[in-house]
């Protein structure tokens, strides 16, 4: 999980816990939400004096609901574990989370915003009943469409059509080739570059990635495992002075799945999974 220091203005959701002795605030860095953002979320934690010691280690269930739908959530262990909270501690978990892009401007019905409904609370991992579940807080969240001059990235060349399994890591990608190529509007000011993907190391063990913005190179790297994330605070310098650039993701070694799995038929030449590119 990457770590992203929190900066600009911070807005909580605080309210009466539903657990005895638990106080909760939830902030996130950005001060107006909206959909297709990533950003950081503090969850902090606060024991009072007639806080009750939990007999075993709980996960933290943290839901965002839109309407009847989960939209998205980010489940994790707190550290310490559960069992060792004690009263009158206090402590804090920082997040980066993706809000997915939900907002439909076109309905007739939208009315310049969306509802989340933030749902935080306890669970045990080993009970698949949903008994051990405990809700600690509750709190609507205001979501809006991103700003008008969020960069549009379009996928130019040596990508292959979208693919998607929901039990696999990735959930969706899309393959490149040795070398594909993004036009991305240029803001004109500093911005957050986020990449994630995947390559197969069963078959290619030191595969090499390279970022380039423009004929610039931004990172060179051979991925250690399967999945990989890369976070860049990319300057205006780098992204020249046109209106547009190019972002070119290239590997230095291609496989055919036909050559070198068995019962494949698949002739592609495929580089590397890139499941999101985000940038703004």
């Amino acid at each position: 999980m990457l770590v992203l220091v929190l900066m600009g203005i911070s807005f909580g959701c605080k309210e009466k816990t539903q657990v005895k002795g638990i106080e909760l605030n939830v902030t996130f860095a950005e001060e107006q939400l909206s959909d297709h953002l990533i950003t950081d979320m503090m969850i902090g934690w606060k024991t009072g004096p007639e806080f009750q010691k939990m007999n075993q280690d709980l996960k933290v269930f943290v839901h965002f609901w839109h309407k009847g739908n989960l939209l998205f959530q980010e489940d994790y262990f707190p550290e310490p574990p559960t069992s060792q909270w004690e009263p009158e501690q206090e402590f804090v978990h920082s997040h980066r989370i993706y809000i997915p892009q939900f907002i439909d401007e076109f309905d007739p019905d939208f009315k310049g915003e969306e509802t989340l409904r933030l749902v935080v609370g306890f669970f045990s991992p080993y009970d698949r009943s949903g008994a051990s579940e405990q809700k600690v807080m509750e709190k609507k969240l205001i979501v809006v469409p991103p700003p008008l001059d969020t960069p549009e990235i379009i996928y130019e060349e040596g990508w292959y059509n979208l693919e998607m399994n929901p039990d696999a890591f990735l959930k969706q990608w899309q393959w490149t080739a040795k070398e594909a190529r993004c036009i991305i509007d240029n803001p004109h000011r500093d911005a957050l570059l986020v990449i994630k993907g995947g390559v197969n190391l069963e078959v290619l063990e030191d595969q090499k990635v390279t970022f380039k913005i423009n004929d610039l190179i931004l990172d060179e790297f051979i991925p250690e495992e399967s999945h990989f994330e890369k976070s860049y605070n990319v300057k205006k310098e780098m992204l020249g002075e046109g209106e547009e650039f190019y972002l070119s993701i290239v590997t230095d070694k291609v496989f055919v799945p036909a050559e070198v799995m068995s019962n494949a038929a698949d002739q592609r030449e495929l580089g590397i999974q890139v499941s999101f590119i985000y940038f703004r």
